[in-house]
Protein backbone atom coordinates (compact mmCIF):
# COMPACT_ATOMS: atom_id res chain seq x y z
CA UNK A 1 0.00 0.00 0.00
CA UNK A 2 1.25 3.26 -0.74
CA UNK A 3 0.67 6.81 0.79
CA UNK A 4 0.86 9.40 -1.88
CA UNK A 5 2.13 7.31 -4.31
CA UNK A 6 5.53 7.37 -3.10
CA UNK A 7 6.35 5.70 0.43
CA UNK A 8 4.88 2.37 1.70
CA UNK A 9 3.26 2.09 4.60
CA UNK A 10 4.26 -0.70 6.78
CA UNK A 11 2.52 -2.83 8.94
CA UNK A 12 1.34 -0.24 11.41
CA UNK A 13 0.28 1.94 9.03
CA UNK A 14 2.52 4.51 9.55
CA UNK A 15 4.95 5.65 5.90
CA UNK A 16 8.04 4.84 7.10
CA UNK A 17 10.32 1.88 6.84
CA UNK A 18 10.23 -0.27 10.15
CA UNK A 19 13.73 0.59 11.34
CA UNK A 20 12.75 4.44 11.14
CA UNK A 21 9.60 3.87 13.44
CA UNK A 22 9.74 4.10 17.01
CA UNK A 23 7.04 1.95 18.80
CA UNK A 24 6.83 2.94 22.42
CA UNK A 25 4.87 -0.58 24.08
CA UNK A 26 3.49 -0.44 27.54
CA UNK A 27 4.21 -3.72 28.70
CA UNK A 28 2.84 -5.37 32.09
CA UNK A 29 4.72 -8.21 32.16
CA UNK A 30 2.42 -10.34 30.84
CA UNK A 31 2.26 -12.47 27.45
CA UNK A 32 -0.04 -10.58 25.42
CA UNK A 33 2.43 -7.55 26.04
CA UNK A 34 5.20 -9.28 25.34
CA UNK A 35 4.17 -10.95 22.48
CA UNK A 36 3.38 -7.48 21.10
CA UNK A 37 6.61 -6.37 22.07
CA UNK A 38 8.80 -9.10 20.48
CA UNK A 39 6.47 -8.70 17.20
CA UNK A 40 7.51 -5.97 16.49
CA UNK A 41 11.11 -6.21 17.87
CA UNK A 42 11.44 -9.13 15.33
CA UNK A 43 10.11 -7.13 12.51
CA UNK A 44 12.74 -4.62 12.88
CA UNK A 45 10.73 -1.51 15.08
CA UNK A 46 12.85 0.70 16.88
CA UNK A 47 10.75 -0.50 20.01
CA UNK A 48 11.04 1.06 23.36
CA UNK A 49 9.28 -0.90 26.06
CA UNK A 50 7.54 0.81 29.51
CA UNK A 51 6.06 -0.77 32.44
CA UNK A 52 4.16 1.34 35.05
CA UNK A 53 4.92 0.80 38.96
CA UNK A 54 0.99 1.48 39.55
CA UNK A 55 0.95 -0.09 43.19
CA UNK A 56 2.76 -1.25 46.28
CA UNK A 57 0.81 -4.82 47.20
CA UNK A 58 2.22 -4.26 50.24
CA UNK A 59 0.53 -1.16 51.28
CA UNK A 60 -2.71 -2.05 49.57
CA UNK A 61 -2.83 -5.47 51.69
CA UNK A 62 -0.87 -3.77 54.65
CA UNK A 63 0.99 -6.86 54.25
CA UNK A 64 4.77 -7.13 54.55
CA UNK A 65 7.24 -8.57 52.16
CA UNK A 66 4.80 -8.49 49.04
CA UNK A 67 6.49 -5.97 46.27
CA UNK A 68 3.91 -4.55 43.92
CA UNK A 69 4.75 -4.88 40.62
CA UNK A 70 8.22 -6.78 41.05
CA UNK A 71 7.97 -9.84 39.16
CA UNK A 72 5.82 -8.59 36.43
CA UNK A 73 8.74 -5.65 35.84
CA UNK A 74 11.20 -8.62 36.45
CA UNK A 75 9.10 -10.81 33.59
CA UNK A 76 9.24 -7.69 31.24
CA UNK A 77 12.66 -6.58 31.25
CA UNK A 78 13.61 -10.21 30.68
CA UNK A 79 11.82 -10.14 28.01
CA UNK A 80 13.57 -6.91 26.31
CA UNK A 81 16.78 -8.29 27.34
CA UNK A 82 15.70 -11.59 25.16
CA UNK A 83 14.92 -9.74 22.00
CA UNK A 84 17.31 -6.63 22.47
CA UNK A 85 15.34 -3.67 22.80
CA UNK A 86 15.53 -0.74 25.66
CA UNK A 87 13.07 -1.16 28.72
CA UNK A 88 12.47 1.38 31.08
CA UNK A 89 10.44 1.56 34.49
CA UNK A 90 7.90 4.33 35.37
CA UNK A 91 7.14 4.98 38.77
CA UNK A 92 3.12 6.17 38.38
CA UNK A 93 1.85 5.39 41.84
CA UNK A 94 0.91 9.04 42.63
CA UNK A 95 -0.80 9.33 39.40
CA UNK A 96 -2.37 5.67 39.68
CA UNK A 97 -3.94 6.23 43.40
CA UNK A 98 -5.25 9.81 43.04
CA UNK A 99 -6.96 8.37 39.37
CA UNK A 100 -8.00 5.23 39.73
CA UNK A 101 -7.37 3.99 43.59
CA UNK A 102 -9.22 6.90 45.25
CA UNK A 103 -11.91 6.80 43.12
CA UNK A 104 -12.78 2.92 43.23
CA UNK A 105 -12.53 3.25 47.19
CA UNK A 106 -15.44 6.14 47.20
CA UNK A 107 -17.51 4.74 44.76
CA UNK A 108 -17.68 1.21 46.95
CA UNK A 109 -18.58 3.40 49.60
CA UNK A 110 -21.31 5.20 47.90
CA UNK A 111 -22.83 2.51 46.62
CA UNK A 112 -21.43 2.01 42.81
CA UNK A 113 -19.63 -0.51 41.35
CA UNK A 114 -16.53 0.77 39.81
CA UNK A 115 -14.71 -0.55 36.83
CA UNK A 116 -11.79 0.64 37.70
CA UNK A 117 -9.56 -1.22 34.58
CA UNK A 118 -11.33 1.43 32.48
CA UNK A 119 -10.31 4.38 34.42
CA UNK A 120 -6.80 2.64 34.26
CA UNK A 121 -6.61 2.83 30.48
CA UNK A 122 -8.59 6.51 30.25
CA UNK A 123 -6.64 8.26 33.07
CA UNK A 124 -3.39 6.76 32.68
CA UNK A 125 -2.36 4.48 30.27
CA UNK A 126 -3.85 6.34 27.69
CA UNK A 127 -3.35 9.66 28.52
CA UNK A 128 -0.40 10.07 31.05
CA UNK A 129 1.58 7.05 29.21
CA UNK A 130 0.49 8.10 25.86
CA UNK A 131 2.07 11.92 26.53
CA UNK A 132 5.52 10.12 27.68
CA UNK A 133 5.20 8.06 24.27
CA UNK A 134 5.13 11.40 22.51
CA UNK A 135 7.75 12.98 24.92
CA UNK A 136 10.04 9.90 23.47
CA UNK A 137 9.45 10.59 19.95
CA UNK A 138 7.39 7.84 19.11
CA UNK A 139 5.53 7.43 15.99
CA UNK A 140 3.25 5.26 17.68
CA UNK A 141 1.89 3.44 21.37
CA UNK A 142 1.42 -0.32 21.20
CA UNK A 143 -0.35 -2.12 23.67
CA UNK A 144 -1.25 -5.91 24.22
CA UNK A 145 -5.02 -5.21 24.54
CA UNK A 146 -7.71 -7.59 21.87
CA UNK A 147 -9.03 -4.99 19.92
CA UNK A 148 -8.91 -3.68 16.72
CA UNK A 149 -8.13 -0.74 15.51
CA UNK A 150 -9.44 0.05 11.49
CA UNK A 151 -9.17 2.24 9.37
CA UNK A 152 -12.86 3.65 7.92
CA UNK A 153 -14.12 6.79 5.93
CA UNK A 154 -13.70 8.96 9.05
CA UNK A 155 -10.72 7.76 10.18
CA UNK A 156 -9.48 5.35 13.13
CA UNK A 157 -12.09 3.07 13.95
CA UNK A 158 -12.24 0.63 17.51
CA UNK A 159 -13.47 -2.82 16.58
CA UNK A 160 -13.94 -5.67 18.84
CA UNK A 161 -11.76 -8.55 18.43
CA UNK A 162 -11.59 -11.13 16.03
CA UNK A 163 -11.88 -13.64 18.88
CA UNK A 164 -14.91 -13.20 20.89
CA UNK A 165 -13.47 -14.86 23.89
CA UNK A 166 -10.68 -12.36 24.48
CA UNK A 167 -12.58 -9.01 22.98
CA UNK A 168 -11.24 -6.43 25.38
CA UNK A 169 -13.53 -3.52 23.88
CA UNK A 170 -15.77 -3.17 26.89
CA UNK A 171 -12.49 -1.80 28.55
CA UNK A 172 -11.88 0.44 25.77
CA UNK A 173 -14.50 2.98 25.32
CA UNK A 174 -13.09 5.96 27.15
CA UNK A 175 -10.14 5.92 24.01
CA UNK A 176 -10.74 9.30 22.31
CA UNK A 177 -10.22 9.73 18.42
CA UNK A 178 -6.90 11.90 19.21
CA UNK A 179 -5.77 8.92 21.09
CA UNK A 180 -6.54 6.20 18.39
CA UNK A 181 -4.84 7.72 16.11
CA UNK A 182 -1.58 7.17 17.87
CA UNK A 183 -2.37 3.40 19.39
CA UNK A 184 -2.29 0.34 17.86
CA UNK A 185 -3.86 -3.02 18.49
CA UNK A 186 -1.39 -5.58 16.94
CA UNK A 187 -3.09 -8.80 18.78
CA UNK A 188 -6.57 -7.82 17.86
CA UNK A 189 -6.87 -9.64 14.97
CA UNK A 190 -5.29 -13.37 16.17
CA UNK A 191 -8.01 -16.22 16.42
CA UNK A 192 -6.85 -17.10 19.76
CA UNK A 193 -5.20 -16.83 23.21
CA UNK A 194 -3.43 -20.12 22.11
CA UNK A 195 -1.95 -18.25 19.07
CA UNK A 196 -0.36 -15.61 21.19
CA UNK A 197 1.30 -18.21 23.94
CA UNK A 198 2.49 -20.22 20.69
CA UNK A 199 4.42 -16.88 19.26
CA UNK A 200 5.54 -16.07 22.95
CA UNK A 201 6.92 -19.37 22.24
CA UNK A 202 8.18 -18.88 19.22
CA UNK A 203 10.31 -15.89 20.25
CA UNK A 204 11.57 -17.84 23.30
CA UNK A 205 10.25 -16.04 25.93
CA UNK A 206 10.07 -17.35 29.42
CA UNK A 207 6.23 -15.93 30.12
CA UNK A 208 4.84 -18.33 27.44
CA UNK A 209 3.34 -20.31 29.74
CA UNK A 210 2.45 -17.41 32.51
CA UNK A 211 -0.95 -17.62 33.40
CA UNK A 212 -3.71 -14.56 32.87
CA UNK A 213 -4.17 -12.34 35.54
CA UNK A 214 -8.02 -12.71 36.72
CA UNK A 215 -8.45 -9.88 39.50
CA UNK A 216 -8.31 -6.11 39.18
CA UNK A 217 -4.42 -5.73 39.63
CA UNK A 218 -4.22 -3.96 43.14
CA UNK A 219 -6.49 -6.35 44.51
CA UNK A 220 -4.82 -9.99 43.81
CA UNK A 221 -6.72 -11.86 46.11
CA UNK A 222 -10.33 -10.49 44.72
CA UNK A 223 -11.50 -9.08 48.52
CA UNK A 224 -12.60 -6.13 47.20
CA UNK A 225 -14.15 -4.74 50.47
CA UNK A 226 -10.30 -5.99 52.74
CA UNK A 227 -8.81 -3.24 50.23
CA UNK A 228 -11.46 -0.74 51.25
CA UNK A 229 -11.05 -1.18 55.11
CA UNK A 230 -7.18 -0.38 54.44
CA UNK A 231 -7.86 2.91 51.92
CA UNK A 232 -10.59 4.38 54.40
CA UNK A 233 -10.65 3.20 57.83
CA UNK A 234 -13.49 2.95 59.95
CA UNK A 235 -15.58 4.43 56.22
CA UNK A 236 -18.15 1.46 56.13
CA UNK A 237 -20.28 1.26 58.50
CA UNK A 238 -22.98 -1.45 59.72
CA UNK A 239 -26.85 -0.94 58.87
CA UNK A 240 -29.93 -2.75 58.06
CA UNK A 241 -30.96 -5.59 54.89
CA UNK A 242 -33.70 -4.41 53.79
CA UNK A 243 -36.94 -6.09 51.95
CA UNK A 244 -38.20 -3.83 48.79
CA UNK A 245 -41.53 -4.23 50.90
CA UNK A 246 -40.03 -2.15 53.86
CA UNK A 247 -39.23 -4.65 56.00
CA UNK A 248 -36.28 -5.24 57.55
CA UNK A 249 -34.50 -8.34 57.00
CA UNK A 250 -31.38 -8.76 59.02
CA UNK A 251 -28.08 -6.75 59.42
CA UNK A 252 -25.09 -6.18 57.64
CA UNK A 253 -21.47 -4.49 58.84
CA UNK A 254 -21.02 -2.26 55.81
CA UNK A 255 -22.35 -1.92 52.05
CA UNK A 256 -18.68 -2.43 50.29
CA UNK A 257 -19.78 -5.58 50.76
CA UNK A 258 -22.60 -5.88 48.38
CA UNK A 259 -23.13 -5.90 45.01
CA UNK A 260 -26.16 -5.15 42.72
CA UNK A 261 -27.88 -8.59 41.41
CA UNK A 262 -25.45 -10.21 44.48
CA UNK A 263 -27.52 -13.71 45.35
CA UNK A 264 -25.11 -15.69 47.80
CA UNK A 265 -23.86 -14.47 51.27
CA UNK A 266 -26.54 -12.26 52.06
CA UNK A 267 -26.98 -13.56 55.50
CA UNK A 268 -30.43 -13.07 56.39
CA UNK A 269 -31.08 -17.24 56.21
CA UNK A 270 -33.00 -19.06 53.66
CA UNK A 271 -36.51 -19.98 53.23
CA UNK A 272 -39.30 -18.29 50.82
CA UNK A 273 -38.05 -17.15 47.25
CA UNK A 274 -34.29 -16.48 46.35
CA UNK A 275 -33.60 -12.67 47.45
CA UNK A 276 -30.97 -10.71 45.41
CA UNK A 277 -29.43 -7.54 45.84
CA UNK A 278 -31.88 -4.29 44.00
CA UNK A 279 -29.67 -1.35 45.15
CA UNK A 280 -27.52 0.00 48.26
CA UNK A 281 -28.52 3.07 50.03
CA UNK A 282 -25.39 4.04 51.63
CA UNK A 283 -26.83 7.15 52.93
CA UNK A 284 -29.26 5.15 54.81
CA UNK A 285 -26.97 2.55 55.20
CA UNK A 286 -29.34 0.17 53.83
CA UNK A 287 -28.74 -3.18 51.40
CA UNK A 288 -32.81 -3.08 49.34
CA UNK A 289 -33.30 -6.90 48.84
CA UNK A 290 -36.10 -8.58 46.68
CA UNK A 291 -36.66 -11.12 44.03
CA UNK A 292 -35.42 -11.83 40.74
CA UNK A 293 -37.57 -10.15 38.71
CA UNK A 294 -36.91 -7.03 40.58
CA UNK A 295 -33.77 -6.43 39.30
CA UNK A 296 -34.87 -6.23 35.26
CA UNK A 297 -34.23 -3.02 33.99
CA UNK A 298 -35.21 -1.36 29.95
CA UNK A 299 -34.01 2.19 31.25
CA UNK A 300 -30.26 3.25 32.01
CA UNK A 301 -28.98 6.69 32.53
CA UNK A 302 -25.35 7.09 31.45
CA UNK A 303 -23.21 10.47 31.99
CA UNK A 304 -19.73 11.44 30.69
CA UNK A 305 -20.39 9.90 27.09
CA UNK A 306 -17.76 9.49 24.92
CA UNK A 307 -18.74 8.59 21.17
CA UNK A 308 -16.62 7.74 18.55
CA UNK A 309 -19.57 7.07 16.11
CA UNK A 310 -19.69 9.11 12.99
CA UNK A 311 -21.20 12.53 12.97
CA UNK A 312 -22.47 14.87 16.46
CA UNK A 313 -23.39 12.71 19.05
CA UNK A 314 -26.07 15.00 19.97
CA UNK A 315 -27.51 15.17 16.57
CA UNK A 316 -28.90 12.10 17.08
CA UNK A 317 -32.02 10.85 13.96
CA UNK A 318 -35.16 11.01 14.87
CA UNK A 319 -36.18 7.96 17.93
CA UNK A 320 -32.24 8.15 18.79
CA UNK A 321 -29.28 6.35 17.49
CA UNK A 322 -29.63 2.86 16.91
CA UNK A 323 -27.25 0.87 18.39
CA UNK A 324 -26.34 -2.22 20.62
CA UNK A 325 -24.93 -2.09 24.09
CA UNK A 326 -23.35 -4.26 26.85
CA UNK A 327 -23.96 -2.97 30.50
CA UNK A 328 -21.00 -5.60 31.83
CA UNK A 329 -18.12 -6.95 30.44
CA UNK A 330 -19.28 -10.45 30.54
CA UNK A 331 -22.21 -9.61 28.52
CA UNK A 332 -23.33 -9.81 24.49
CA UNK A 333 -24.19 -6.91 23.00
CA UNK A 334 -27.64 -6.22 23.16
CA UNK A 335 -29.95 -4.41 20.70
CA UNK A 336 -30.97 -0.63 22.07
CA UNK A 337 -31.83 2.83 21.24
CA UNK A 338 -29.62 5.63 22.60
CA UNK A 339 -31.01 9.17 22.91
CA UNK A 340 -28.58 12.33 23.65
CA UNK A 341 -29.77 14.04 27.34
CA UNK A 342 -26.66 16.73 26.57
CA UNK A 343 -22.76 16.63 24.72
CA UNK A 344 -21.93 13.97 27.22
CA UNK A 345 -25.10 12.27 28.51
CA UNK A 346 -28.05 9.93 27.32
CA UNK A 347 -30.64 7.58 28.15
CA UNK A 348 -30.41 4.36 26.73
CA UNK A 349 -33.40 2.20 26.35
CA UNK A 350 -33.26 -1.45 25.83
CA UNK A 351 -35.35 -3.53 23.41
CA UNK A 352 -34.95 -6.38 26.09
CA UNK A 353 -34.82 -5.99 30.04
CA UNK A 354 -31.15 -6.65 31.75
CA UNK A 355 -30.29 -7.57 35.07
CA UNK A 356 -28.13 -6.10 38.03
CA UNK A 357 -27.73 -2.58 35.87
CA UNK A 358 -25.54 -1.24 38.94
CA UNK A 359 -24.42 2.74 38.90
CA UNK A 360 -20.14 2.89 37.94
CA UNK A 361 -20.80 0.37 35.30
CA UNK A 362 -19.93 1.14 32.08
CA UNK A 363 -22.83 1.22 29.18
CA UNK A 364 -20.49 0.77 25.94
CA UNK A 365 -22.20 1.30 22.74
CA UNK A 366 -21.91 -0.79 19.42
CA UNK A 367 -23.33 -0.60 16.14
CA UNK A 368 -25.87 -2.21 15.41
CA UNK A 369 -24.60 -5.76 14.44
CA UNK A 370 -22.27 -5.40 17.35
CA UNK A 371 -18.99 -4.91 15.85
CA UNK A 372 -17.47 -1.78 15.87
CA UNK A 373 -16.90 0.42 19.51
CA UNK A 374 -19.08 3.54 19.15
CA UNK A 375 -18.25 4.42 22.52
CA UNK A 376 -20.18 5.06 26.07
CA UNK A 377 -20.87 6.44 28.86
CA UNK A 378 -20.91 5.76 33.23
CA UNK A 379 -24.56 4.32 34.46
CA UNK A 380 -25.67 6.77 36.84
CA UNK A 381 -28.70 6.84 39.19
CA UNK A 382 -31.87 8.39 37.51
Amino acid sequence: MLDGGTSPMNSLGLAKPPAETRVVVAMSGGVDSSVVAAMLAAEGYDVVGVTLQLYDHGAALARKGACCAGRDIHDARRVAETMGFPHYVLDYENRFRESVVDEFADAYLAGATPVPCIRCNQRVKFRDLLETARDLDADCMATGHYVRRLVGPGGPELHRAADPARDQSYFLFATTPAQLDFLRFPLGSLASKAETRALAARHGLTVADKPDSQDICFVPDGDYAGVIRKLRPGAAEPGEIVHLDGQVLGRHEGVIHYTVGQRRGLGIGGGGEPLFVLRLDPDRRRVVVGPRSALATRSVQVAEVNWLGDGDFEAAPEGGWEVAVKVRSTRPPKPARLRPLGAACARVELLGAEEGVAPGQACVFYAPDGDRVLGGGWITRD
